[in-house]
Protein backbone atom coordinates (compact mmCIF):
# COMPACT_ATOMS: atom_id res chain seq x y z
CA UNK A 1 0.00 0.00 0.00
CA UNK A 2 1.43 3.67 -1.18
CA UNK A 3 -0.29 7.12 -0.95
CA UNK A 4 0.98 9.95 -2.19
CA UNK A 5 2.23 12.96 0.22
CA UNK A 6 -1.73 14.47 0.31
CA UNK A 7 -3.22 11.39 1.41
CA UNK A 8 -0.13 10.43 3.44
CA UNK A 9 -1.05 14.02 5.14
CA UNK A 10 -4.58 13.46 5.68
CA UNK A 11 -3.74 10.48 7.64
CA UNK A 12 -0.74 10.84 9.70
CA UNK A 13 -1.29 14.81 10.86
CA UNK A 14 -4.09 14.45 12.94
CA UNK A 15 -2.10 12.05 15.44
CA UNK A 16 0.95 13.98 14.61
CA UNK A 17 -0.70 17.06 15.76
CA UNK A 18 -2.20 15.16 18.93
CA UNK A 19 1.21 14.43 20.39
CA UNK A 20 2.39 18.08 19.73
CA UNK A 21 4.94 16.05 17.12
CA UNK A 22 6.57 15.28 19.99
CA UNK A 23 9.12 12.90 19.72
CA UNK A 24 8.99 11.48 22.70
CA UNK A 25 5.39 10.17 21.82
CA UNK A 26 6.71 7.99 18.77
CA UNK A 27 5.44 4.94 20.96
CA UNK A 28 1.76 6.42 20.88
CA UNK A 29 1.95 8.24 17.57
CA UNK A 30 2.92 4.69 15.77
CA UNK A 31 0.56 3.14 18.29
CA UNK A 32 -2.47 5.15 16.62
CA UNK A 33 -0.97 4.98 13.20
CA UNK A 34 -1.34 1.26 13.09
CA UNK A 35 -4.89 1.88 14.70
CA UNK A 36 -6.06 3.63 11.69
CA UNK A 37 -4.09 1.19 9.14
CA UNK A 38 -3.94 -1.96 10.57
CA UNK A 39 0.15 -2.12 10.30
CA UNK A 40 2.73 0.41 9.90
CA UNK A 41 3.57 0.95 6.27
CA UNK A 42 6.88 1.91 4.43
CA UNK A 43 5.85 4.93 3.60
CA UNK A 44 4.19 6.18 7.22
CA UNK A 45 7.74 5.45 8.86
CA UNK A 46 9.19 7.69 5.93
CA UNK A 47 6.89 10.28 6.62
CA UNK A 48 6.86 10.10 10.84
CA UNK A 49 10.60 10.13 10.30
CA UNK A 50 10.53 13.44 8.51
CA UNK A 51 7.81 14.94 10.80
CA UNK A 52 9.92 14.02 14.13
CA UNK A 53 12.79 15.14 12.67
CA UNK A 54 14.16 11.80 13.61
CA UNK A 55 16.05 9.06 11.62
CA UNK A 56 14.01 6.78 9.65
CA UNK A 57 16.32 3.78 11.81
CA UNK A 58 15.00 5.26 14.58
CA UNK A 59 11.33 4.76 13.45
CA UNK A 60 12.20 1.35 12.18
CA UNK A 61 14.12 -0.19 15.57
CA UNK A 62 11.09 0.80 17.80
CA UNK A 63 9.06 -0.97 15.35
CA UNK A 64 11.26 -4.14 15.26
CA UNK A 65 11.32 -4.13 18.95
CA UNK A 66 7.70 -4.32 20.25
CA UNK A 67 5.59 -7.57 19.71
CA UNK A 68 2.74 -5.47 19.04
CA UNK A 69 4.06 -3.21 16.07
CA UNK A 70 3.24 -4.40 12.68
CA UNK A 71 5.60 -3.74 9.45
CA UNK A 72 3.18 -5.94 6.93
CA UNK A 73 -0.29 -6.31 7.05
CA UNK A 74 -1.59 -9.25 9.81
CA UNK A 75 -5.01 -9.78 8.66
CA UNK A 76 -8.36 -8.18 9.13
CA UNK A 77 -8.68 -10.29 12.19
CA UNK A 78 -5.57 -10.24 14.01
CA UNK A 79 -5.64 -13.04 16.79
CA UNK A 80 -3.28 -13.73 19.26
CA UNK A 81 -3.41 -17.52 21.66
CA UNK A 82 -2.33 -16.64 25.23
CA UNK A 83 0.30 -18.70 25.66
CA UNK A 84 1.87 -18.76 29.31
CA UNK A 85 2.19 -21.71 31.01
CA UNK A 86 -1.49 -21.81 32.92
CA UNK A 87 -3.23 -21.43 29.39
CA UNK A 88 -1.16 -24.81 28.09
CA UNK A 89 -2.28 -26.47 31.51
CA UNK A 90 -5.90 -25.40 30.80
CA UNK A 91 -5.49 -27.14 27.07
CA UNK A 92 -4.67 -23.84 24.85
CA UNK A 93 -2.53 -26.09 22.44
CA UNK A 94 -5.33 -28.23 20.93
CA UNK A 95 -7.64 -25.27 20.98
CA UNK A 96 -4.81 -23.01 18.63
CA UNK A 97 -4.52 -26.14 16.29
CA UNK A 98 -8.18 -26.24 15.94
CA UNK A 99 -8.42 -22.99 14.66
CA UNK A 100 -5.63 -23.08 12.61
CA UNK A 101 -7.27 -25.91 10.86
CA UNK A 102 -10.55 -24.22 10.66
CA UNK A 103 -8.98 -21.86 8.26
CA UNK A 104 -6.02 -23.82 7.17
CA UNK A 105 -3.20 -21.91 8.34
CA UNK A 106 0.32 -22.73 10.08
CA UNK A 107 1.16 -20.24 13.38
CA UNK A 108 1.83 -16.83 12.34
CA UNK A 109 0.58 -17.17 8.42
CA UNK A 110 -1.79 -14.58 7.14
CA UNK A 111 -4.75 -16.09 5.51
CA UNK A 112 -4.22 -15.16 1.67
CA UNK A 113 -7.31 -13.35 1.46
CA UNK A 114 -5.80 -11.11 3.99
CA UNK A 115 -8.96 -12.04 6.50
CA UNK A 116 -7.08 -13.45 9.41
CA UNK A 117 -3.59 -14.64 11.00
CA UNK A 118 -3.60 -16.84 13.79
CA UNK A 119 -0.42 -16.90 16.42
CA UNK A 120 0.31 -16.31 19.87
CA UNK A 121 1.56 -13.85 22.42
CA UNK A 122 3.01 -14.61 26.18
CA UNK A 123 0.81 -14.18 29.15
CA UNK A 124 -2.58 -12.35 28.77
CA UNK A 125 -2.66 -11.70 32.30
CA UNK A 126 -6.19 -13.74 31.99
CA UNK A 127 -4.61 -16.55 34.06
CA UNK A 128 -7.63 -16.88 36.33
CA UNK A 129 -10.07 -17.44 33.32
CA UNK A 130 -7.61 -19.28 30.57
CA UNK A 131 -7.35 -20.31 27.99
CA UNK A 132 -7.61 -16.93 26.65
CA UNK A 133 -7.02 -14.89 23.53
CA UNK A 134 -7.17 -11.00 22.16
CA UNK A 135 -8.73 -10.34 18.98
CA UNK A 136 -8.22 -7.39 17.32
CA UNK A 137 -6.82 -5.99 21.21
CA UNK A 138 -9.73 -7.25 23.00
CA UNK A 139 -9.88 -10.29 25.36
CA UNK A 140 -11.36 -13.47 24.93
CA UNK A 141 -11.84 -15.73 27.69
CA UNK A 142 -12.87 -19.21 28.71
CA UNK A 143 -12.16 -20.94 25.53
CA UNK A 144 -13.51 -24.09 24.53
CA UNK A 145 -14.47 -25.85 21.56
CA UNK A 146 -17.02 -24.56 21.35
CA UNK A 147 -16.37 -20.79 21.85
CA UNK A 148 -13.47 -21.52 18.94
CA UNK A 149 -16.06 -22.39 16.46
CA UNK A 150 -18.27 -19.63 17.13
CA UNK A 151 -15.15 -17.21 16.77
CA UNK A 152 -14.31 -19.04 12.97
CA UNK A 153 -17.76 -18.12 12.35
CA UNK A 154 -17.95 -14.82 13.15
CA UNK A 155 -14.32 -14.25 11.46
CA UNK A 156 -15.57 -15.83 8.20
CA UNK A 157 -18.45 -14.11 8.24
CA UNK A 158 -16.44 -10.56 8.67
CA UNK A 159 -18.65 -9.98 11.83
CA UNK A 160 -17.51 -6.70 12.99
CA UNK A 161 -16.20 -6.95 16.45
CA UNK A 162 -18.47 -4.60 17.84
CA UNK A 163 -21.27 -6.93 17.00
CA UNK A 164 -19.82 -9.66 18.74
CA UNK A 165 -21.80 -11.57 21.47
CA UNK A 166 -20.52 -9.38 24.60
CA UNK A 167 -20.47 -12.63 26.98
CA UNK A 168 -17.53 -13.49 24.42
CA UNK A 169 -15.57 -10.42 25.96
CA UNK A 170 -16.40 -10.97 29.93
CA UNK A 171 -13.64 -10.32 31.66
CA UNK A 172 -14.00 -11.18 35.57
CA UNK A 173 -12.39 -9.98 38.75
CA UNK A 174 -12.72 -13.03 40.30
CA UNK A 175 -12.13 -11.91 43.49
CA UNK A 176 -11.88 -14.42 46.74
CA UNK A 177 -10.53 -12.92 49.60
CA UNK A 178 -10.85 -9.22 51.02
CA UNK A 179 -8.52 -7.54 53.02
CA UNK A 180 -7.97 -3.43 53.89
CA UNK A 181 -7.46 -2.41 50.43
CA UNK A 182 -10.60 -4.54 48.47
CA UNK A 183 -13.21 -4.51 51.34
CA UNK A 184 -12.60 -0.22 52.06
CA UNK A 185 -14.79 2.01 50.30
CA UNK A 186 -13.32 4.97 49.17
CA UNK A 187 -14.91 8.87 48.60
CA UNK A 188 -13.31 10.06 45.64
CA UNK A 189 -10.91 12.68 46.77
CA UNK A 190 -11.09 11.19 50.77
CA UNK A 191 -7.42 10.44 50.74
CA UNK A 192 -6.15 13.25 48.87
CA UNK A 193 -7.76 16.07 51.28
CA UNK A 194 -5.92 14.09 54.28
CA UNK A 195 -2.38 14.65 52.41
CA UNK A 196 -3.34 17.91 51.82
CA UNK A 197 -3.87 18.26 55.49
CA UNK A 198 -0.77 16.66 56.50
CA UNK A 199 1.24 19.01 53.63
CA UNK A 200 4.36 17.00 51.75
CA UNK A 201 6.35 16.89 54.67
CA UNK A 202 3.75 15.49 56.62
CA UNK A 203 2.65 13.00 54.20
CA UNK A 204 6.34 11.88 53.81
CA UNK A 205 6.11 11.25 57.59
CA UNK A 206 3.54 8.92 57.19
CA UNK A 207 5.00 6.86 54.47
CA UNK A 208 7.87 6.84 56.43
CA UNK A 209 6.07 5.56 59.73
CA UNK A 210 4.14 3.37 57.51
CA UNK A 211 7.18 0.92 56.27
CA UNK A 212 5.68 0.67 53.01
CA UNK A 213 7.68 -1.11 51.39
CA UNK A 214 6.74 -1.14 47.22
CA UNK A 215 4.55 -4.13 45.47
CA UNK A 216 6.57 -4.72 42.50
CA UNK A 217 8.22 -7.24 44.14
CA UNK A 218 11.93 -5.84 44.83
CA UNK A 219 10.47 -4.32 48.18
CA UNK A 220 12.31 -1.05 48.12
CA UNK A 221 10.82 0.88 51.36
CA UNK A 222 8.54 3.55 48.98
CA UNK A 223 9.29 6.81 51.61
CA UNK A 224 12.96 6.41 50.85
CA UNK A 225 12.05 6.37 47.29
CA UNK A 226 10.20 9.48 47.60
CA UNK A 227 12.12 11.44 49.44
CA UNK A 228 14.84 10.88 47.59
CA UNK A 229 12.88 12.34 44.49
CA UNK A 230 11.77 15.03 46.36
CA UNK A 231 15.37 16.20 47.10
CA UNK A 232 16.53 15.71 44.21
CA UNK A 233 18.17 18.74 42.19
CA UNK A 234 15.68 20.29 39.81
CA UNK A 235 12.44 21.92 39.50
CA UNK A 236 10.43 19.41 37.31
CA UNK A 237 9.63 16.02 38.60
CA UNK A 238 7.37 12.85 37.43
CA UNK A 239 5.74 10.55 38.65
CA UNK A 240 5.36 6.72 36.44
CA UNK A 241 3.14 4.21 37.10
CA UNK A 242 3.93 1.00 36.41
CA UNK A 243 1.26 -0.73 34.62
CA UNK A 244 3.02 -3.44 32.81
CA UNK A 245 2.39 -6.46 34.76
CA UNK A 246 3.99 -9.50 32.01
CA UNK A 247 4.96 -11.18 34.56
CA UNK A 248 3.60 -14.55 33.85
CA UNK A 249 0.30 -15.51 35.98
CA UNK A 250 0.26 -12.10 37.20
CA UNK A 251 -3.22 -10.05 37.20
CA UNK A 252 -3.91 -8.14 39.99
CA UNK A 253 -2.98 -4.89 38.45
CA UNK A 254 -5.82 -5.91 35.65
CA UNK A 255 -8.17 -6.24 38.49
CA UNK A 256 -7.25 -2.50 39.98
CA UNK A 257 -7.78 -0.86 37.37
CA UNK A 258 -10.75 -2.17 36.13
CA UNK A 259 -12.56 -1.61 39.25
CA UNK A 260 -10.44 0.44 41.75
CA UNK A 261 -9.09 2.97 38.80
CA UNK A 262 -9.57 6.28 41.26
CA UNK A 263 -7.60 4.59 44.12
CA UNK A 264 -4.40 4.11 41.49
CA UNK A 265 -4.93 7.73 40.45
CA UNK A 266 -5.74 9.13 43.88
CA UNK A 267 -2.44 7.74 44.79
CA UNK A 268 -0.48 9.03 41.88
CA UNK A 269 -1.99 12.67 43.07
CA UNK A 270 -0.80 12.21 46.45
CA UNK A 271 2.80 11.01 45.09
CA UNK A 272 2.94 14.05 42.82
CA UNK A 273 1.54 16.34 46.01
CA UNK A 274 4.56 15.00 48.55
CA UNK A 275 7.41 15.08 45.79
CA UNK A 276 6.36 18.23 44.12
CA UNK A 277 5.31 16.68 40.69
CA UNK A 278 2.97 18.64 37.90
CA UNK A 279 2.49 15.57 36.06
CA UNK A 280 1.93 11.40 36.07
CA UNK A 281 2.45 8.72 33.05
CA UNK A 282 0.46 5.09 33.21
CA UNK A 283 2.33 3.10 31.66
CA UNK A 284 -0.63 0.60 30.46
CA UNK A 285 0.61 -2.89 28.98
CA UNK A 286 -0.39 -3.52 25.29
CA UNK A 287 -2.62 -6.74 26.63
CA UNK A 288 -4.75 -4.30 28.86
CA UNK A 289 -6.02 -1.90 25.74
CA UNK A 290 -9.39 -2.66 25.94
CA UNK A 291 -9.41 -0.36 29.46
CA UNK A 292 -8.05 2.71 27.55
CA UNK A 293 -10.91 4.80 27.07
CA UNK A 294 -12.93 3.49 30.24
CA UNK A 295 -9.66 4.91 32.17
CA UNK A 296 -9.33 8.07 29.97
CA UNK A 297 -12.93 9.09 30.87
CA UNK A 298 -12.51 8.47 34.66
CA UNK A 299 -9.70 10.94 34.68
CA UNK A 300 -11.67 13.83 32.46
CA UNK A 301 -13.92 13.15 35.42
CA UNK A 302 -11.36 13.60 37.83
CA UNK A 303 -10.10 16.84 36.06
CA UNK A 304 -14.25 18.09 36.20
CA UNK A 305 -14.31 17.33 40.11
CA UNK A 306 -11.01 19.52 40.83
CA UNK A 307 -9.18 15.97 41.97
CA UNK A 308 -6.62 16.75 38.60
CA UNK A 309 -5.70 20.02 37.13
CA UNK A 310 -5.03 23.12 38.19
CA UNK A 311 -4.82 24.23 41.86
CA UNK A 312 -6.75 20.73 43.00
CA UNK A 313 -8.58 21.24 46.23
CA UNK A 314 -8.21 24.64 45.56
CA UNK A 315 -4.65 24.74 46.62
CA UNK A 316 -3.29 27.04 44.90
CA UNK A 317 0.33 26.05 42.85
CA UNK A 318 -0.98 22.26 43.49
CA UNK A 319 -1.27 21.24 39.43
CA UNK A 320 -1.08 17.73 38.59
CA UNK A 321 -1.97 15.92 35.56
CA UNK A 322 -2.15 11.90 34.27
CA UNK A 323 -1.82 10.64 31.12
CA UNK A 324 -1.65 7.14 29.83
CA UNK A 325 1.08 5.84 27.53
CA UNK A 326 0.51 2.14 26.08
CA UNK A 327 2.79 -0.49 25.82
CA UNK A 328 3.29 -2.50 22.65
CA UNK A 329 4.44 -5.82 23.88
CA UNK A 330 7.46 -6.17 26.02
CA UNK A 331 7.96 -8.32 29.40
CA UNK A 332 11.56 -6.37 29.21
CA UNK A 333 9.57 -2.84 29.76
CA UNK A 334 8.24 -4.14 33.08
CA UNK A 335 12.04 -2.80 34.57
CA UNK A 336 11.37 0.33 35.21
CA UNK A 337 14.64 1.73 33.51
CA UNK A 338 13.50 -0.09 30.36
CA UNK A 339 9.69 1.33 31.29
CA UNK A 340 11.14 5.04 31.21
CA UNK A 341 12.96 4.39 27.78
CA UNK A 342 9.99 3.26 26.80
CA UNK A 343 7.97 6.15 27.75
CA UNK A 344 10.53 8.66 25.70
CA UNK A 345 9.94 6.75 22.76
CA UNK A 346 12.51 4.42 22.31
CA UNK A 347 13.01 0.64 22.40
CA UNK A 348 12.85 -0.64 25.84
CA UNK A 349 16.05 -1.04 27.09
CA UNK A 350 17.31 -1.52 30.23
CA UNK A 351 19.60 1.64 31.43
CA UNK A 352 23.18 1.49 33.16
CA UNK A 353 22.61 2.20 36.55
CA UNK A 354 23.16 4.39 38.54
CA UNK A 355 21.99 7.22 37.79
CA UNK A 356 18.62 5.79 39.41
CA UNK A 357 15.63 7.16 38.26
CA UNK A 358 14.66 9.14 41.11
CA UNK A 359 17.40 11.54 40.29
CA UNK A 360 17.67 10.94 36.74
CA UNK A 361 14.33 9.41 35.12
CA UNK A 362 11.65 10.21 32.67
CA UNK A 363 13.15 12.85 30.24
CA UNK A 364 16.31 12.86 32.50
CA UNK A 365 14.51 14.53 35.29
CA UNK A 366 13.66 12.83 39.16
CA UNK A 367 11.40 10.62 38.82
CA UNK A 368 9.62 8.38 41.52
CA UNK A 369 8.41 4.83 39.23
CA UNK A 370 5.67 2.55 41.56
CA UNK A 371 3.61 0.07 40.53
CA UNK A 372 -0.71 0.02 40.42
CA UNK A 373 -1.03 -1.78 43.70
CA UNK A 374 1.98 0.33 45.67
CA UNK A 375 0.63 3.23 44.55
CA UNK A 376 -3.29 2.27 45.36
CA UNK A 377 -2.27 1.86 49.21
CA UNK A 378 -0.67 4.73 49.25
CA UNK A 379 -4.44 6.05 49.76
CA UNK A 380 -4.78 3.95 52.97
CA UNK A 381 -1.41 5.14 54.50
CA UNK A 382 -2.91 8.99 54.15
CA UNK A 383 -6.57 7.88 55.35
CA UNK A 384 -5.68 5.87 58.22
CA UNK A 385 -2.21 7.03 59.07
CA UNK A 386 0.94 5.36 58.65
CA UNK A 387 0.88 3.84 62.93
CA UNK A 388 -2.06 2.10 61.37
CA UNK A 389 -0.97 0.45 58.59
CA UNK A 390 2.21 -0.81 60.51
CA UNK A 391 0.10 -2.48 62.54
CA UNK A 392 -0.95 -4.60 59.67
CA UNK A 393 1.43 -7.53 58.35
CA UNK A 394 4.95 -8.09 59.90
CA UNK A 395 7.57 -6.44 61.27
CA UNK A 396 9.43 -6.01 58.09
CA UNK A 397 7.25 -6.88 55.57
CA UNK A 398 4.04 -4.16 56.76
CA UNK A 399 0.61 -3.99 55.03
CA UNK A 400 -1.39 -6.58 53.01
CA UNK A 401 -0.58 -7.75 49.83
CA UNK A 402 -2.21 -8.61 46.60
CA UNK A 403 -2.04 -12.32 45.25
CA UNK A 404 -2.76 -13.70 41.74
CA UNK A 405 -3.66 -17.23 41.95
CA UNK A 406 -4.00 -19.87 38.75
CA UNK A 407 -3.23 -23.12 37.91
CA UNK A 408 -4.23 -26.21 39.33
CA UNK A 409 -6.68 -25.23 41.89
CA UNK A 410 -10.82 -24.80 41.67
CA UNK A 411 -10.82 -21.06 42.97
CA UNK A 412 -8.08 -19.00 40.86
CA UNK A 413 -8.45 -15.25 41.23
CA UNK A 414 -7.41 -12.55 43.46
CA UNK A 415 -7.04 -12.67 46.71
CA UNK A 416 -5.63 -10.05 49.74
CA UNK A 417 -3.80 -11.62 52.85
CA UNK A 418 -1.70 -9.35 55.52
CA UNK A 419 2.47 -10.48 54.82
CA UNK A 420 3.35 -13.28 57.03
CA UNK A 421 -0.02 -15.54 55.81
CA UNK A 422 1.25 -19.49 55.08
CA UNK A 423 1.39 -21.13 51.25
CA UNK A 424 -0.73 -24.02 53.02
CA UNK A 425 -3.19 -21.29 54.24
CA UNK A 426 -3.80 -20.12 51.19
CA UNK A 427 -3.58 -23.24 48.98
CA UNK A 428 -6.71 -24.33 51.15
CA UNK A 429 -8.15 -21.44 50.36
CA UNK A 430 -7.86 -21.67 46.71
CA UNK A 431 -9.01 -24.76 46.87
CA UNK A 432 -5.44 -26.56 45.58
CA UNK A 433 -5.61 -30.03 47.51
CA UNK A 434 -3.24 -32.22 45.43
CA UNK A 435 -0.24 -29.35 44.66
CA UNK A 436 3.08 -30.36 44.61
CA UNK A 437 4.84 -26.81 43.65
CA UNK A 438 3.90 -23.46 43.48
CA UNK A 439 5.58 -20.76 41.37
CA UNK A 440 5.38 -17.53 43.27
CA UNK A 441 6.80 -14.46 41.45
CA UNK A 442 5.60 -15.55 38.22
CA UNK A 443 8.93 -17.25 35.83
CA UNK A 444 11.49 -14.98 37.28
CA UNK A 445 10.34 -15.64 40.63
CA UNK A 446 10.83 -19.10 42.80
CA UNK A 447 9.66 -22.13 42.83
CA UNK A 448 8.13 -24.19 45.64
CA UNK A 449 8.19 -27.31 46.26
CA UNK A 450 5.33 -29.41 48.91
CA UNK A 451 7.67 -29.51 51.81
CA UNK A 452 8.54 -25.76 51.71
CA UNK A 453 4.58 -24.71 51.70
CA UNK A 454 4.98 -24.03 55.84
CA UNK A 455 6.79 -20.90 54.56
CA UNK A 456 5.25 -17.33 54.79
CA UNK A 457 4.43 -14.72 51.63
CA UNK A 458 6.80 -11.67 53.23
CA UNK A 459 10.05 -9.82 52.29
CA UNK A 460 11.82 -11.73 55.10
CA UNK A 461 11.07 -15.12 54.11
CA UNK A 462 9.02 -15.72 50.37
CA UNK A 463 8.82 -12.48 48.41
CA UNK A 464 7.26 -11.73 45.32
CA UNK A 465 5.28 -9.63 43.54
CA UNK A 466 2.34 -10.95 43.66
CA UNK A 467 2.09 -13.99 41.00
CA UNK A 468 1.15 -18.10 42.90
CA UNK A 469 0.91 -20.46 39.88
CA UNK A 470 -0.29 -23.83 41.69
CA UNK A 471 0.88 -27.45 40.41
CA UNK A 472 -1.13 -30.59 40.55
CA UNK A 473 0.45 -34.25 40.86
CA UNK A 474 -0.28 -34.63 37.66
CA UNK A 475 2.06 -31.79 36.22
CA UNK A 476 6.03 -32.68 34.78
CA UNK A 477 8.08 -29.58 36.37
CA UNK A 478 10.75 -30.29 33.97
CA UNK A 479 7.77 -28.77 31.05
CA UNK A 480 6.73 -26.26 33.18
CA UNK A 481 11.06 -24.82 33.50
CA UNK A 482 10.83 -25.57 30.29
CA UNK A 483 7.99 -23.38 29.23
CA UNK A 484 9.56 -20.33 31.35
CA UNK A 485 12.58 -20.56 29.45
CA UNK A 486 11.44 -20.15 26.36
CA UNK A 487 9.38 -17.54 27.78
CA UNK A 488 13.02 -15.91 28.73
CA UNK A 489 14.54 -16.33 25.31
CA UNK A 490 11.68 -14.71 23.40
CA UNK A 491 11.84 -12.24 25.85
CA UNK A 492 15.16 -11.05 26.19
CA UNK A 493 15.86 -7.51 24.60
CA UNK A 494 18.98 -8.40 23.49
CA UNK A 495 21.50 -5.81 25.22
CA UNK A 496 23.76 -8.04 26.76
CA UNK A 497 25.75 -10.68 26.09
CA UNK A 498 24.95 -13.14 28.68
CA UNK A 499 21.11 -12.87 28.74
CA UNK A 500 20.70 -12.98 24.90
CA UNK A 501 22.93 -16.19 24.49
CA UNK A 502 22.26 -17.58 27.62
CA UNK A 503 18.76 -17.89 27.48
CA UNK A 504 18.75 -19.25 23.79
CA UNK A 505 21.83 -21.91 25.39
CA UNK A 506 19.48 -22.76 28.26
CA UNK A 507 16.43 -23.79 26.18
CA UNK A 508 18.97 -25.83 23.44
CA UNK A 509 19.88 -27.63 26.22
CA UNK A 510 16.65 -28.22 27.63
CA UNK A 511 15.26 -29.25 24.44
CA UNK A 512 18.03 -31.76 23.79
CA UNK A 513 16.84 -33.28 26.99
CA UNK A 514 13.32 -33.37 25.78
CA UNK A 515 14.39 -35.66 22.89
CA UNK A 516 16.29 -37.82 24.96
CA UNK A 517 19.39 -36.64 24.31
CA UNK A 518 20.69 -35.48 27.01
CA UNK A 519 23.58 -36.46 29.38
CA UNK A 520 24.97 -35.44 32.74
CA UNK A 521 27.17 -33.11 30.87
CA UNK A 522 24.25 -31.14 30.07
CA UNK A 523 22.67 -31.31 33.30
CA UNK A 524 26.25 -29.47 34.19
CA UNK A 525 26.20 -26.96 32.03
CA UNK A 526 22.51 -25.89 32.98
CA UNK A 527 23.88 -25.34 36.43
CA UNK A 528 26.51 -23.46 35.20
CA UNK A 529 24.87 -21.55 32.69
CA UNK A 530 22.60 -20.20 35.72
CA UNK A 531 25.38 -18.88 37.97
CA UNK A 532 26.93 -16.99 34.86
CA UNK A 533 23.31 -15.32 34.10
CA UNK A 534 22.91 -14.29 37.29
CA UNK A 535 25.73 -12.89 38.18
CA UNK A 536 26.61 -11.11 35.12
CA UNK A 537 23.48 -10.04 33.32
CA UNK A 538 22.63 -6.43 33.27
CA UNK A 539 19.12 -6.32 34.57
CA UNK A 540 16.81 -8.72 36.37
CA UNK A 541 15.57 -10.26 33.18
CA UNK A 542 18.63 -12.35 32.88
CA UNK A 543 19.91 -12.44 36.39
CA UNK A 544 16.38 -14.15 36.92
CA UNK A 545 15.57 -16.29 33.43
CA UNK A 546 17.73 -19.74 34.98
CA UNK A 547 15.60 -19.92 38.21
CA UNK A 548 12.97 -21.87 37.38
CA UNK A 549 15.82 -24.23 35.63
CA UNK A 550 17.67 -24.28 38.61
CA UNK A 551 14.79 -24.51 41.36
CA UNK A 552 13.12 -27.35 39.49
CA UNK A 553 16.77 -29.50 39.31
CA UNK A 554 17.02 -28.94 42.91
CA UNK A 555 13.54 -29.91 43.85
CA UNK A 556 12.32 -31.97 41.06
CA UNK A 557 15.81 -33.70 39.40
CA UNK A 558 13.94 -37.05 39.11
CA UNK A 559 11.95 -35.18 36.38
CA UNK A 560 15.18 -34.75 34.73
CA UNK A 561 16.61 -37.66 34.99
CA UNK A 562 13.91 -39.77 33.70
CA UNK A 563 14.90 -38.01 30.61
CA UNK A 564 18.98 -39.21 30.28
CA UNK A 565 18.92 -41.67 28.04
CA UNK A 566 22.52 -41.68 27.36
CA UNK A 567 25.74 -41.91 29.57
CA UNK A 568 27.73 -40.34 27.42
CA UNK A 569 28.25 -36.80 25.66
CA UNK A 570 25.80 -36.82 22.20
CA UNK A 571 25.76 -33.97 19.99
CA UNK A 572 22.35 -32.77 19.46
CA UNK A 573 23.46 -31.42 16.28
CA UNK A 574 23.81 -33.94 13.48
CA UNK A 575 26.45 -32.62 11.17
CA UNK A 576 27.01 -36.09 8.78
CA UNK A 577 22.86 -35.82 8.10
CA UNK A 578 23.01 -31.88 7.54
CA UNK A 579 26.05 -32.79 4.56
CA UNK A 580 23.28 -34.94 3.04
CA UNK A 581 22.20 -32.35 0.43
CA UNK A 582 26.16 -31.82 -0.48
CA UNK A 583 26.52 -35.09 -1.29
CA UNK A 584 23.79 -35.89 -3.47
CA UNK A 585 24.73 -32.57 -5.34
CA UNK A 586 28.09 -34.36 -5.80
CA UNK A 587 26.76 -37.31 -6.26
CA UNK A 588 28.26 -39.23 -3.81
CA UNK A 589 26.75 -41.92 -1.18
CA UNK A 590 30.15 -43.83 -0.21
CA UNK A 591 31.56 -44.37 2.79
CA UNK A 592 34.79 -41.70 2.64
CA UNK A 593 31.65 -39.10 1.88
CA UNK A 594 30.59 -39.55 5.56
CA UNK A 595 32.15 -38.49 8.54
CA UNK A 596 32.96 -40.73 10.83
CA UNK A 597 34.85 -42.67 7.61
CA UNK A 598 37.74 -44.25 8.97
CA UNK A 599 40.89 -42.68 6.73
Amino acid sequence: MSLDNSSAREVLEPILERYSRNPHYLMQILRETQEHLDFIPQWAVDYLAEALALARTQVQSVIDFYAFFYSSPRGKYRVLFSDNVTDRMQGNTALLSRMLSKFGLTQGQVSGDGLVSIDTTSCTGMCDQGPALLVNNYPVTRLSSQRIDQICELIKKQTPLKEWPTELFLVEDNIRCKDVLLSTEMVNGQALKRAVELGPEGMLAEMKTSNFRGRGGAGFTTAVKWEACKNAPGETRYVVCNADEGEPGTFKDRVLLSSFPERVFEGMTIAGYTIGAAKGLVYLRAEYRYMLEQLQAILEARRKANLLGKDILGQKGFDFDIEIHMGAGAYICGEETALLESLEGKPGRPRIRPPFPVTYGYLGKPTVVNNVETLAKATLIAQNGGAWYRGLGTKLSTGTKLLSISGDCTRPGIYEYPFGVRIAKILEDCGAHDAVAVQVGGAAGTCIARHEFGRKIAFEDVSTSGSLMVFGNNRDMFEVARNFAHFFKHESCGFCTPCRVGTTLMCNILDKIAEGKGTIYEMNELSHLYQLLSTVSHCGLGQSAGRPVNDTLQKFRPSYDRRLKQKDFEPAFDLDAALAPAREIMERDDIDAHLGADL
